[in-house]
């Protein structure tokens, strides 16, 4: 999972966020899940996909700061 940059993020629409955003905490859910099971091999996605929901929530909270404004 390649990390998007700024500009590709801010690209989305709102609908885009929520469902990329929706489906990453999915993700680190299951993640957490084989982690505790042993089942985790790859223990660097934990940190990939942190980072990509962050980038998301960011410019999301951005949206709503300018819109609330």
């Amino acid at each position: 999972m390649a990390r998007p940059n700024a500009a590709d993020v801010r690209s989305l629409s709102d609908s885009d966020i929520n469902e990329q955003i929706d489906g990453l905490r999915r993700e680190l859910f299951q993640l957490r899940f084989q982690q505790a099971t042993r089942q985790l091999a790859n223990t660097h996605r934990f940190k990939e996909a942190r980072i990509k929901l962050a980038q998301l929530m960011t410019v999301q909270s951005e949206r709503q700061r300018s819109t609330a404004s």
